[in-house]
């Protein structure tokens, strides 16, 4: 879905600064917010597409505002309500208490887990089709503006490009992120001039995409 989150290829966000002796968390509950990501895919019965789809879901104020690892924190709260396991506003209740005001705790919610099957382990498949481009095929990466999650970056939508490899098959994200499925397809890598994508005073130089198969068309 199109949103704040996808700032690939976007201007006026300033000159990234990189401290060559940036620690990894830069404070304590940084490290704490990051294992509460990483295990509320588990305890909502969910997985990291649908954790991406989540930060999706934020407002985009939250998003600017809350940094890295607080958007980690709001997905987890977002993932474990959505699935019944906290009540929502439970977090907001349990934080203003303990800071000694008085509000009241909502009641545990019914579990609503989603049910889906997961075909093994990882993304990656094996799938009977074959593969629709081969290396070398001009295609054009579709103009799509789906309400859903995908992993297609807006920069590239409606932009001609050269397959340069085909990978291996892998679960289509947008499929999984909704637990509708897994939907298999085969993923290429494809050359996109930055030229192509940007206009004519783009530096020289080439960007290499993967997409899914449902994500291309022939040009």
């Amino acid at each position: 879905m199109d949103g704040i989150h996808d700032m690939g290829g976007t201007e006026g966000w300033g000159t990234v600064s990189i401290d060559p002796d940036e620690k990894v968390f830069a404070e304590d509950w940084e490290g704490r917010a990051f294992a509460l990501g990483a295990m509320s895919g588990g305890l909502s019965g969910t997985n990291l597409d649908a954790f991406r789809h989540s930060l999706e879901r934020l407002h985009p104020l939250a998003y600017l505002q809350d940094g890295y690892y607080g958007r980690w924190l709001a997905c987890a709260e977002l993932l474990l309500v959505d699935s019944g396991v906290l009540a929502e506003g439970a977090v907001d209740a349990r934080a203003r208490n303990l800071m000694g005001e008085s509000a009241e705790e909502p009641a545990d919610p019914e579990l609503a887990k989603p049910e889906y099957e997961r075909g093994g382990g990882g993304s990656l498949r094996e799938i009977d089709d074959e593969p629709k481009f081969a290396v070398g095929d001009a295609i054009r990466a579709r103009d799509m503006h789906a309400r859903g999650h995908h992993r297609m970056p807006a920069y590239v939508r409606g932009h001609a490009g050269v397959v340069t490899a085909i990978r291996p098959a892998a679960v289509l994200p947008d499929a999984t992120a909704h637990f509708t499925g897994e939907d298999p397809q085969h993923v290429y890598t494809v050359a996109f001039e930055a030229e192509e994508l940007w206009g004519p005073g783009a530096e020289a130089s080439t960007l290499h995409i993967d997409l899914f198969e449902s994500y291309m068309e022939t040009t």
